[in-house]
C-alpha cells in the first residue's frame, strides 16, 4: 500500500481506517434492527474524521500503537456522531441536511434519532472499556475517565447549554464566545491530542503540549466553522448554511466581521504550532492538520 505523502492522503487514510473500523465495530443488526440501521448511518458514509485523525497523529508523535490510536479514534468518531445527531434534532438546529444526506431524524423519525444517538455514545465507552483497545487497564480507564470529561456536562454537552442560551442574549462578548466555543467543540479537540498521549504513555510535559496544540486548533477549527456557515454554499460543505446569524449565535464573526475573525483564527493556528516546536519535524503532520483546519472550504 502506498504511504501517504501529503496532508489530504494522510487524512483520506485515516478516514478509510476509521470507517472501516467504525463498520467494524458498530453492529450489523440485533434486537432492534431499525436502531442499528440508524447507528450506522449516523456514523458511516462521510466527514473528514479529522478528530479521529488528530488522535492517530497525536500517538503516532509519541510513540503510541497505531491499531489502538484507530480503536480510541472511533470510539471518540461515534461520541461526535452522536452529537451531531442530537444537534441536528428539532428542538436544537433543526438541520434536514449533514455530510451531504438527509439527517437521522429526517431518514428515520426523531424518536429514533434520539436513541441511536444514546446508542452510539454508550457503545463509544464499550470499545474504550474492551482490553482489544489496550492490554492496560489502567489506559483503557484514563480514555474512559478523559473522554467522559470532554463529553458531558465539563464540556462538549455544557457548550451546547451555553450556546443555547447565548441564542437568548442581548449581545455577546469575547469571555462568553471562546466559553462555548472552547466547549462545544474545543473539549473533543483536546480529547484527541490527549487520548494519543494516553495511548503513548507519555510524560506530563508532552501531554501539556498537545493539550495546548488542541486547543488552540479547536477554537480555530470553530471558527473556520463559522465562517463557512457565513460564506459557503449548503452544497459546498454539505449541510444548511447562513443558520448561524438567523438564529443569532455568538461567534467570532457577531463580534469582529468576517476578516476579523479570520485574523483570529490564524493566530490560534500560529500558537498551535508554537507548541510543538520540541518535537521538530516529527511533528509536521500535526502543524499541517492545523493549518488545514483554517483552509478547508476555500
Amino acid at each position: 500500500m502506498k504511504k501517504p505523502t501529503s496532508l489530504l492522503e494522510e487524512l483520506a487514510d485515516t478516514a478509510l481506517d476509521i470507517e472501516a473500523m467504525l463498520d467494524d465495530l458498530l453492529p450489523p443488526a440485533g434486537a432492534a434492527p431499525r436502531l442499528m440501521r440508524a447507528m450506522r448511518h449516523a456514523a458511516l458514509g462521510g466527514g473528514k474524521r479529522v478528530r479521529p485523525h488528530l488522535l492517530r497523529m497525536s500517538a503516532r508523535l509519541l510513540g503510541g500503537d497505531d491499531a489502538a490510536a484507530l480503536r480510541a479514534g472511533a470510539a471518540l468518531e461515534m461520541v461526535h456522531c452522536y452529537s451531531l445527531v442530537h444537534d441536528d434534532l428539532p428542538a436544537m438546529d433543526d438541520d434536514a441536511m449533514r455530510r451531504g444526506r438527509p439527517t437521522c431524524h429526517v431518514a428515520f423519525d426523531e424518536a429514533t434519532a434520539i436513541l441511536a444517538g444514546d446508542a452510539l455514545l454508550t457503545h463509544a465507552f464499550m470499545v474504550l472499556a474492551d482490553a482489544a483497545t489496550h492490554p492496560s487497564a489502567e489506559v483503557r480507564a484514563g480514555l474512559i475517565h478523559a473522554l467522559a470529561k470532554a463529553a458531558g456536562h465539563h464540556g462538549m454537552v455544557a457548550g451546547q447549554m451555553l450556546d443555547i442560551e447565548a441564542e437568548q442574549a442581548a449581545s455577546h462578548d469575547e469571555m462568553m464566545v471562546r466559553a462555548v466555543q472552547m466547549l462545544k467543540t474545543g473539549a473533543l479537540f483536546r480529547f484527541a491530542a490527549e487520548a494519543g498521549a494516553i495511548l503513548a504513555g507519555a510524560a506530563a510535559e508532552d501531554r501539556e503540549r498537545l493539550r495546548v496544540y488542541a486547543h488552540n486548533i479547536g477554537l480555530a477549527f470553530q471558527i473556520a466553522d463559522d465562517i463557512l456557515d457565513a460564506t459557503a454554499a449548503p452544497e459546498a460543505v454539505g449541510k444548511r448554511t447562513g443558520k448561524d446569524a438567523t438564529a443569532g449565535k455568538a461567534t467570532f464573526i457577531d463580534l469582529y466581521g468576517l476578516d476579523g475573525a479570520r485574523q483570529r483564527a490564524a493566530a490560534l493556528v500560529d500558537d498551535a504550532v508554537e507548541a510543538l516546536d520540541p518535537y521538530g519535524a516529527a511533528a509536521d503532520p500535526l502543524r499541517a492538520l492545523a493549518r488545514f483546519i483554517i483552509t478547508r472550504g476555500k
